[in-house]
């Protein structure tokens, strides 16, 4: 059986059936039958699906145009991953479905929720409009110009000849030019969700219906309709035109939408299609990139994009990582370092260990958190919904009463003018430029906010945002480098400091605090031996206790010692000194006496002053919210210029102390990066994690700073509000749009200025107001900010 000859259902020509090898397929340029892997002309890949060819130049023709070969019913088949990919609507995405397809409410080609390949070909739906666009075009000039050449009194047929070759000109325009709209008006009737589509439809269909019947059957067009010379007049030049006009508004549509997800495809495009792996000979080879495991090891060459996330083993390089941070410095890498996949190495090489791999890494969580921002819905979008949900009918309303009007009223020929009136009112009036006006802006956003190291996780986030009075920020981690040092250690007459470090490391070996890892570093530093600790127990927010070398010790804040009924004695007083520096001080007590008192110091981010800084000029309150001591957290707010300190807060207060500034009317952000921020975060009004914390802080906040660099917020502050000003923008034109051109189409201004509107005017106007729309929230790609 010759299955190269045959275009089964779910197999696209040159493709055999599931489980079977056929001897030949079909050559698409020439209709030959080829042997696959034999043929002279070799193959091509298109759309990832390849296709064989008898000579050269059949390839070659295939390659400078392969629409014009595989045609709409000859498309390649969908593989089998394309089938279980979410596709989803850009104005509904509630939409939701496995596998390609149209919107049931409003026709648009549905997309991928997530996009899986940088190496996308051309978009199919694009193809085929562009294709039906220039042959509808072909057809609609040569049909506007014998019917404007007979109201212009150049006649070269007579009456009966020209509507006979209008007739022909403008069959296959609609019929086939217009056939998307039609299928697609149809399904939203089926469906009961009333769209452009349905008023296009409505309207092409009147015009073309019309002129058929006046064609084929005038007797039944009544003598009082007709024209002065009894004729019947026909609008097959408006039909054709409205057709060829909208399809060109679909291509230029098309074309836009596509830019509006070039983020996406520019950072799938950073990962590297191999990799360099070792094995456990030392053999090196290249691998495809999903062959990669963790725990493998790979080496990075000077220029080459590092392949997945992991930590460098051995060498030393500088890293560019602006791809996720915006940072054009690159970043020194040594062993121990951690390394993105996706970031570029420099002129240095060296060989990681791989630690996260596929779907799991860095690289692959931002692309799925964009398209899922991409795909969220803004809280102002409800306004242009529940317009829209009326809006057409009410325009179909409209175009009755238009008609009804027009024919009952209206001057003669009262049919021709019922009939023009009407169909420009259903074609001016469709809401597409509406329904784009807030998602487009949102796509637009979220792709600039990525490029920027600000990842947006939903479009109410970026709403809200613009709103923000007071922003919340943790001490550690978020104002801090997160990495704490041991910087002095004050003890009792007759202790010696190694030995209080040992006590105190000998209980932080158990403790998961920032705290801890700074107190055993420093024993390490002094090399000091760090003995076991037994029963040990951890009070959250508090301190540790434990039995070390059979001494029973104690180690926390001042509230956690006092506690236990005992006394700071003078070291207390000392250690306001070293608070008032910044430092965080702990007491040690073995015995139910405090022997020392160790202070310990988080360096203050080099950025943050800055970030301070530009978001006071962005009008936005900064208050610290932290567990630290107040005298601590007040010598870090003085050196940094906060609005407000509140300190000693325990971490199941965090989200009541958000509670509170709410009730105060405040709009509150709140920057964390611990999992003890995750209660916080997910209660302010809008949450920011800082990207180099917890994956919990990161799934309750709206809004993820890669970096981890504050000056991030005031970047998604002045994104958000030029995002906000853009969709507002967009909202009212495209209400002024439909509120000015409805009437206008319906004949208003004829009483008084004798004007009316073409409907090919009013598709031309249509279009152009969907492009507009979309062009005016591209231009959030070059707005500055920062």
């Amino acid at each position: 059986m010759d299955h190269g000859s045959h275009n089964h259902d779910h197999h696209g020509p040159g493709h055999p059936e599931a489980g079977e090898t056929p001897a030949t397929v079909k050559d698409l340029v020439c209709g030959m039958n080829v042997v696959p892997g034999k043929a002279k002309g070799g193959s091509a890949t298109h759309e990832g699906h390849e296709y064989w060819f008898c000579n050269p130049k059949c390839r070659e023709k295939f390659i400078a145009d392969p629409a014009k070969y595989i045609g709409p019913q000859a498309k390649a088949p969908v593989t089998a991953e394309e089938a279980e990919t979410i596709y989803t609507c850009p104005m509904h995405p509630e939409i939701r479905q496995k596998g390609p397809g149209n919107c049931p409410k409003c026709g648009m080609a549905l997309e991928p929720e997530t996009p899986t390949s940088a190496e996308e070909g051309p978009n199919p739906e694009l193809v085929d409009m562009t294709r039906r666009f220039w042959a509808s075009t072909a057809l609609a000039v040569p049909l506007l110009v014998l019917a404007m050449g007979e109201m212009l009194g150049w006649r070269p047929f007579s009456s009966n000849v020209r509507v006979w070759i209008e007739l022909a000109l403008a069959t296959p325009v609609v019929v086939w030019g217009g056939f998307p709209f039609f299928q697609r008006g149809w399904e939203s009737i089926k469906n009961r969700s009333l769209n452009m589509f349905t008023l296009i439809a409505l309207g092409t269909g009147t015009a073309y219906g019309f002129s058929l019947l006046a064609v084929l059957v005038p007797s039944i067009i009544p003598i009082t309709m007709r024209g002065h010379d009894g004729s019947v007049p026909v609008y097959f030049e408006a039909a054709g035109v409205i057709v060829a006009l909208v399809l060109l508004g679909q291509v230029l549509e098309l074309r836009a939408r596509s830019a509006t997800s070039g983020a996406i495809r520019a950072l799938l495009g950073l990962a590297p299609k191999t990799a360099r792996r070792i094995d456990a000979s030392g053999t090196e080879s290249d691998v495809p990139l999903e062959h990669v495991h963790v725990g493998d090891r790979l080496r990075v060459r000077p220029g080459e994009r590092v392949p997945v996330d992991g930590v460098v083993l051995e060498g030393t390089s500088s890293v560019d990582e602006s791809m996720l941070t915006g940072e054009p410095i690159p970043v020194e890498k040594t062993a121990g370092s951690k390394v993105t996949g996706g970031t570029l190495n420099g002129t240095g090489g060296f060989v990681i260990t791989a630690e996260r791999v596929g779907r799991d890494t860095l690289l692959a969580q931002i692309v799925k958190m964009v398209a899922e921002a991409q795909r969220s819905r803004a809280p102002i979008q409800r306004l242009a919904d529940h317009v829209a949900a009326w809006f057409v009918p009410v325009v179909v309303l409209i175009a009755v009463a238009t008609a009804v009007i027009w024919g009952v009223w209206g001057p003669e020929p009262r049919l021709a003018h019922a009939l023009v009136n009407a169909v420009a009112v259903l074609i001016i009036a469709c809401p597409c430029a509406l329904g784009l006006a807030t998602p487009m802006s949102i796509m637009v956003a979220t792709g600039r906010g990525a490029a920027l190291g600000v990842l947006i996780r939903k479009a109410d986030a970026l709403e809200a945002l613009e709103r923000v009075d007071t922003i919340v920020v943790d001490k550690t981690g978020t104002l801090t480098e997160g990495k704490p040092r041991l910087v002095a250690i004050k003890t009792v007459a007759g202790v010696d400091e190694n030995e209080v470090l040992a006590l105190a490391a000998a209980l932080e070996k158990s403790s998961e605090h920032p705290l801890a890892a700074a107190i055993i570093e420093g024993a390490k530093t002094r090399g000091v031996a760090i003995p076991d600790a037994r029963d040990f127990a951890s009070v959250t927010g508090g301190g540790v206790r434990g039995t070390v070398n059979g001494k029973a010790v104690s180690l926390g804040s001042a509230r956690f010692v006092a506690a236990g009924g005992i006394d700071l004695g003078e070291l207390g007083k000392q250690a306001d000194e070293q608070r008032a520096e910044g430092q965080t001080v702990v007491y040690l007590a073995v015995d139910n006496e405090v022997v020392a008192a160790i202070g310990v110091a988080d360096p203050i981010k080099e950025t943050t002053a800055e970030a301070i800084a530009a978001l006071h000029a962005e009008g936005i309150k900064v208050i610290m919210l932290t567990g630290d001591n107040k005298v601590t957290a007040g010598a870090v707010a003085k050196k940094l210029g906060l609005d407000d300190v509140i300190a000693e807060v325990l971490p199941d207060q965090k989200r009541a102390v958000v509670e509170r500034l709410q009730s105060e009317g405040k709009v509150v952000a709140m920057a964390g990066d611990g999992v003890n921020d995750a209660p916080a975060l997910a209660q302010a009004t809008v949450g920011i994690a800082m990207g180099t914390g917890t994956d919990v802080a990161i799934q309750s906040a709206g809004i993820t700073l890669v970096k981890g660099d504050l000056r991030g917020v005031a970047r998604a502050r002045q994104l958000s509000r030029a995002t906000m000003r853009n969709i507002r923008q967009n909202l009212v034109f495209a209400f002024a749009y439909n509120v000015l051109g409805v009437p206008i189409a319906a004949g208003v201004l004829y009483p008084v200025f004798g004007l009316l509107l073409s409907p090919m005017l009013a598709s031309a106007a249509m279009s152009l107001s969907s492009v507009s729309v979309i062009t005016n929230a591209l231009r959030l790609r070059a707005s500055r900010l920062g």
